[in-house]
């Protein structure tokens, strides 16, 4: 059993409805969704390029996937993520895009904001406590000899590389795209969302989300406030 601390929107924001509408999987309920009409991508295309972000649903990492340490349990975990989320005040991204990472699309800053970027490792420091080390084989699958020297430091430390000075908040949307049909998806993620690209995203809390099994679905143990929000 692995869990992970994410930010996501809460359970009833429209963002969450329209990324949970795309990905065809709602995080909270894990209830699936209709998709509605792609307007140019067809119904395979789209099950294969949202199969990733599907299964650990909506949401930007901040505490990346762990198994408990010893003499921690989920109640500890679950206080000290009420603890931390009753002292840290709500804030808002300026803008937040589609734009890509990569081969992948998802919903990015449309600059880098300090802030979010303190936050964020605030939250990998503050759980560290709670993280089980690494085994072998999850070392190796995030392909440390592909990594530069300061992300595999950051692996073996924390558990994820791309955490402090690499850090970069993504909300993914899609697993890798090939380059000739990148266009079409952009074009129809834009559509999609619409309503929410050029403008403020409110980090407003933090889920608990909890993988029961190795490969199975991420769901959303619960969500929890930050001040003000």
């Amino acid at each position: 059993m692995r869990y992970a601390i994410y930010f996501t929107p809460p359970a009833d924001d429209p963002l969450t409805v329209a990324a949970a509408t795309w990905l065809k999987r709602d995080a909270f309920s894990g209830n699936n969704t209709e998709l509605g009409d792609l307007e140019g991508i067809d119904e395979g295309e789209h099950h294969r390029i949202t199969e990733d972000p599907r299964r650990y649903g909506f949401h930007a990492t901040l505490k990346a996937p762990f198994e408990l340490a010893k003499g921690q349990s989920e109640a500890d975990l679950l206080a000290a993520l009420q603890a931390f989320c009753g002292r840290e005040f709500s804030f808002a991204l300026p803008s937040a895009v589609v734009g890509q990472l990569g081969p992948f699309f998802a919903i990015i800053p449309g600059a880098t904001h300090a802030p979010l970027q303190d936050f964020a490792a605030r939250v990998v420091e503050e759980f560290e406590p709670f993280r089980a080390p690494l085994s072998d084989a999850d070392i190796a699958r995030r392909n440390p000899d592909r990594l530069g020297a300061t992300q595999r430091e950051n692996l073996l430390r924390w558990g994820y590389p791309h955490v402090f000075d690499v850090f970069r908040f993504h909300m993914t949307l899609t697993g890798p795209i090939a380059p000739e049909r990148s266009a079409t998806v952009a074009d129809v993620l834009e559509r999609r969302f619409a309503d929410f690209i050029q403008k403020p995203l409110a980090i407003s809390g933090l889920g608990l989300f909890v993988e029961t099994e190795r490969g199975a679905p991420f769901t959303i143990h619960s969500w929890h406030p930050l001040i003000g929000a």
